[in-house]
């Protein structure tokens, strides 16, 4: 899929929203990118695991893993199409974990996939929950690269879409400044 056609699938789904944003990260932001829109399509989202997958398939993983709550369906779907399992971690007491039975064997090949990556911690969590649960990160994916391709995890990556979003701290966001109300449509805040 073309950067194009990427972008008219959340443009279709209104996905790509204006505004002013909490994000999940803590930062604000004027553009917000509603995955779940997409993502509860459920062509789209096959459609969009398939392709995020063909761009990770060299790294030979066997498992994929996602954080919750945004990057559950993409990691399905990704794990679909390469024909391996998923899996995801959750915050408990507010450190990423493997719950619900999930387990790794030593040195397992794993992706780590999100829906939509910031700054790139919730990923950084999940790499780090997967290597101490026994596992072996090979590289990380996300459908959309919201930092312009600037956040870097040490491992190869590749992502659908790749965008330069403007973030703000929210002591320096001049959509406070001028009045205007955020919203929080995330799924987590700044710890």
């Amino acid at each position: 899929m073309t950067d194009d056609e990427i972008l008219e699938v959340f443009h279709r789904y209104s996905a790509l929203l204006e505004g002013h944003f909490i994000l999940s990260s803590g930062l604000h932001s004027n553009r917000y990118i509603q995955c779940a829109l997409v993502l509860q399509h459920p062509r789209a989202a096959e459609q969009l695991g398939s392709e995020l997958a063909a761009r990770l398939r060299h790294l030979g993983a066997s498992v994929v893993a996602a954080p919750a709550l945004g990057g559950i369906l993409v990691a399905h779907e990704v794990a679909r199409a390469l024909g391996v399992r998923a899996i995801f971690t959750e915050r408990q007491e507010g450190a990423m974990t493997l719950r619900r039975g999930f387990n790794l064997a030593a040195g397992e090949p794993t992706l780590v996939v999100e829906d939509v990556l910031t700054t790139g911690l919730s990923t950084r969590e999940t790499i780090q929950c997967v290597e101490q649960a026994g596992g072996k990160v090979l590289g990380a994916g996300a459908l959309i690269d919201r930092s312009g391709g600037t956040v870097d995890l040490g491992l190869p990556r590749a992502a659908l879409l790749t965008l330069q979003i403007q973030n703000y701290d929210p002591a320096e966001c001049p959509l406070c400044k001028s009045g205007s109300p955020a919203v929080k449509p995330g799924s987590r805040t700044k710890k």
